[in-house]
């Protein structure tokens, strides 16, 4: 009887280090990203609407807000808990990130346990390119793409463990109600997720019922799923409203980013795409034919599959451009999916169970993500499902009879994980996914400001930003409404201010009005501050709202007061006031607008 538990302690001990390390490894890359880098645009759109509703400002109600709620809620608990100070959201995208890629390889072992040689290395190996290419590694802020995968991961390692404890009634319906959460964390996931789901759990209660197969489990995910929308209905409901929500995250956010059909699908169009799936199911195909042959028969097939995932390491010594090898990267995506999709569902079918819709669960909720910004802009925070989808690809491959197959399929593990972990750090490294920002321009500066504890960021961005913080303390009643241009920094944030305008950041996702609207607004409220940044981090002309137009419009209804190393300072005009100096008036901040 005590034979057993000691033969499983060495394996214990091996999984404890293994998720140890992963989780340690991808930290420490999302903490070094951190040390490097601070992409201000996309910050600010997630800790300024988290200041305020830490303030007690209800989104949907109290302003515009066309995302899903649970990532800003999240982070405005953070500042609640501990105050505002920017190293603990670093924190927070720590342990996300680890704790993604520790879900990650739990989840490849179980598709992979009692189908695959050697699962536990295996696993790891698979789980390993997640330690440079985790949730929050490319993006090393607060957002919701990295949290909405969190909890995909989440999702399908518990689904996975309920299969295996055999679906207790109680745990399947706490599922289902959890399949509801990715909704609520980013639209476009939660819904290709959440339909994936649900079209899974349909198919499967009809076969069930047509083959006499137990439904009740599936009966009870369904019941779980419609309870935790009626949940989430009612607290809808009585924190903004239903019909306000609905406006905000559905009607008003697909009609600034939805992308046509041409663009989804072309991600496909691709003459070396074709290729590289010719070449990899043709070495499919003499795998499992020669898995009982020659060593150099099994050898020729294994080469075969592998040069898809070893081409992008090769195209790192053929060209230095950083966006043609991030394009071969990221190629992988469509790649993957389609002899994921060729060998589960057409020709080999080894899988059953939850595994057998894992393939279909995963490349909907991927093509999901696409919504937002396509393949290029998408991917960056959903390369654990990649790898899963890669388990599950040979898992496929494998031959159980045959003598080769045991040894290849190791080999091939090996080379794709080493591949891609080369590759994807060069992706991380080069950063080429933020090249809508000047994030690596200038000396490496760090705040002054114990709010901002933690930041570093190139160029001159932080000690302007420092300046004006002491600026408006010195010179600013608390009380008195502030308007910024285009709202970049994180400015309430750190000063914890309220803001007295609905709209914090002017770019095409998060403002609804157009500049006469601006206007309007602004003179019927309290702001009595106009503040304008004149340099931007961000360089993308068509992501951020011209903050020239805008100010033109208000420039008549304000003064100019001061002017900061790389910000003016304009005040209501009010009867009485004193003329504008003729300098004053020659004082655009608009001049140097790099977003025009």
């Amino acid at each position: 009887m005590t034979e057993q538990p000691q033969r499983r302690w060495p394996f214990v001990l091996a999984d404890a280090f293994a998720g140890l390390l992963l989780f340690a490894g991808t930290a420490a890359v999302v903490w070094w990203q951190n040390t490097r880098l601070t992409v201000l645009y996309d910050l600010a759109g997630v800790l300024e609407p988290a200041s305020r509703m830490a303030q007690g400002d209800v989104p949907y109600r109290d302003f515009p807000f066309p995302y899903a709620p649970l990532t800003f809620w999240m982070q405005s608990e953070v500042i609640k808990l501990t105050a505002p100070i920017y190293w603990h959201h670093i924190v927070y995208c720590c342990i996300v990130a680890g704790l993604a890629s520790v879900l990650a390889w739990r989840v490849i072992y179980l598709v992979i346990t009692g189908s695959l040689p050697r699962p536990r290395l295996t696993a790891f190996l698979l789980a390993l390119p997640t330690v440079v290419l985790g949730v929050y590694c490319v993006f090393p802020h607060p957002f919701y793409d990295p949290d909405a995968c969190f909890v995909v991961l989440l999702c399908l390692w518990l689904l996975l463990v309920v299969e295996r404890w055999q679906f207790p009634s109680v745990l399947t319906v706490l599922l289902g109600m959890l399949f509801v959460l990715p909704l609520f964390v980013k639209q476009n996931i939660g819904l290709a997720f959440g339909a994936a789901i649900a079209l899974w759990l349909l198919v499967r209660i009809i076969l069930g019922l047509w083959k006499k197969w137990p439904v009740v489990p599936y009966l009870q995910m369904v019941a779980g799923a419609l309870a935790g929308l009626g949940i989430a209905a009612l607290v809808i409901r009585y924190a903004c409203g239903i019909e306000n929500y609905k406006y905000w995250t559905w009607d008003f956010a697909t009609s600034r980013r939805a992308p046509s059909a041409e663009a989804m699908l072309g991600v496909y169009a691709d003459w070396w795409l074709a290729a590289w799936v010719a070449m990899f199911l043709l070495g499919a195909g003499l795998f499992r034919r020669f898995s009982q042959g020659k060593r150099w028969e099994a050898a020729i097939a294994t080469l075969a599959m592998a040069v898809p995932f070893v081409w992008p390491v090769i195209y790192l010594a053929m060209d230095a451009d950083e966006s043609e090898r991030a394009e071969r990267l990221i190629g992988l995506w469509p790649f993957v999916m389609i002899v994921l999709v060729v060998l589960a569902y057409a020709f080999c079918r080894r899988v059953n169970g939850v595994s057998a819709a894992l393939p279909f669960i995963l490349i909907a909720t991927a093509h999901g993500v696409f919504l937002s910004q396509q393949l290029w802009g998408s991917t960056y925070a959903i390369w654990p499902l990649l790898m899963i989808m890669v388990a599950l690809l040979l898992r496929q491959l494998h031959d159980p009879e045959g003598q080769r197959s045991r040894i290849a399929i190791t080999v091939l593990a090996v080379v794709i994980s080493a591949s891609v972990c080369a590759a994807g750090a060069s992706y991380v490294y080069s950063e080429e996914r933020l090249e809508y920002v000047s994030w690596n321009d200038g000396d490496m500066q760090h705040s002054t400001l114990p709010q901002l504890q933690g930041m570093s960021m190139r160029g001159d961005f932080l000690p302007q930003f420092d300046e004006l913080v002491t600026w408006t303390d010195a010179n600013i009643p608390r009380d008195q409404g502030i308007l910024l241009l285009p709202g970049e920094d994180l400015f309430f944030y750190t000063t914890q201010r309220h803001p007295h305008f609905p709209i914090e950041l002017f770019d095409v996702t998060n403002n609804p009005y157009d500049v006469a609207e601006i206007h309007r607004r602004v003179a019927d409220s309290d702001i009595e501050w106009l503040i304008v940044k004149d340099d931007l981090e961000i360089e993308a002309d068509d992501m951020i709202d011209s903050k020239s137009k805008i100010f033109e419009e208000l420039k008549p209804d304000f003064r100019h007061i001061d002017d900061l190393d790389n910000y003016a300072i304009w005040k209501r005009r009010h009867p009485g006031d004193p003329p504008d100096d003729e300098d004053d008036d020659d004082s655009d901040p608009g001049d140097d607008d790099p977003g025009d």
